[in-house]
């Protein structure tokens, strides 16, 4: 398989310079894919906690009633892909002091391309487990850090000194915008809509 997603996991250098060529030749052909990718936690998320129920706070587990968590994955899915875009649109902006023009459509790629991990981390909502939830985000974002310095030189043709000084700012603006977005999100959900939580589910 030659899919520069799996690629991405198994060959990340030469992943960077195939998706390199291939935003030259269609600039917009990451959206399928992040569109399509952004599908993942919010739909395991939606199964999680209708099914199984989650337990992030106490020992019993609740689930969510339909129309709550239909919403709470809406908000997931919608968060994400913003949330990507606006990662793309602070990378084309922090680029302007640097010595490269990435186009928005190139920048916006490159951010989704790095929250790949997180994508397939987002499979361990169908899990009700706290730890394992832990353990897949710290694996998902320590991969995305190194997707992020290893491909930024390749993928905006920089220099190495300027790519790893690039990659340590957006590090940071991207951990900030991460935290704003999911807070955000988290408390809409639970002022606005109001979630319906049903019977606890059974522990054993």
């Amino acid at each position: 398989m030659n899919s520069p997603l799996l690629k991405l996991f198994t060959q990340p250098g030469a992943a960077w310079m195939d998706i390199r060529r291939a935003e030259e030749a269609h600039p917009q052909q990451y959206l399928p894919r992040l569109l399509a990718l952004a599908v993942v936690p919010a739909l395991c998320l939606f199964v999680g906690t209708t099914t199984f129920g989650w337990s992030l706070a106490s020992e019993d587990r609740v689930r969510l009633g339909m129309a709550s968590a239909a919403q709470l994955a809406g908000l997931l899915y919608a968060t994400t892909v913003v949330g990507v875009m606006l990662m793309g649109v602070m990378i084309r902006w922090m680029s302007r002091g640097f010595d490269t023009q990435p186009t928005l459509n190139q920048c916006i790629g490159f951010a989704a391309y790095c929250a790949t991990p997180w994508f397939v981390a987002g499979v361990v909502g169908l899990v009700p487990m706290r730890w394992l939830a832990v353990v897949a985000l710290l694996a998902a974002s320590a991969y995305a850090t190194v997707l992020l310095y290893g491909g930024l030189q390749t993928f905006l043709r920089l220099r190495k000194e300027q790519a790893m000084l690039f990659a340590t700012c957006v590090w940071g603006v991207g951990l900030l915008l991460l935290v704003t977005i999911l807070v955000s999100m988290i408390l809409f959900w639970t002022s606005s809509l109001m979630p319906e939580y049903v019977r606890p589910a059974s522990l054993g």
